[in-house]
């Protein structure tokens, strides 16, 4: 059996998490949202967008998050991606 948690809440029933688990499933099929660049993922998720915290551990390392992601100005953060890429 595998849990799934759809966040760290507790709901009085089922009905809203089956919902979440519905939506998410069905608009991996090709064909359910009518076009791919319908996928919110592809859409606006970046691996460059932080809020918080400010000091990542990993592996006994620290790293800092760039502050420009930190300051909520997305067209200096935009400016940053674009940057980053070349």
């Amino acid at each position: 059996m595998t849990d799934i948690s759809v966040g760290p809440y507790v709901l009085t029933g089922g009905e809203l998490p089956a919902m979440i688990m519905i939506d998410s499933i069905t608009r991996r099929i090709p064909g359910v949202l009518g076009h791919d660049s319908s996928i919110e993922e592809l859409r606006i998720s970046s691996p460059d967008v932080y809020t918080r915290p400010e000091i990542i551990k990993y592996k006994g390392k620290s790293y800092r998050v760039p502050k420009i992601l930190l300051s909520g100005h997305h067209a200096r953060m935009d400016e940053w991606k674009l940057k980053r890429k070349k």
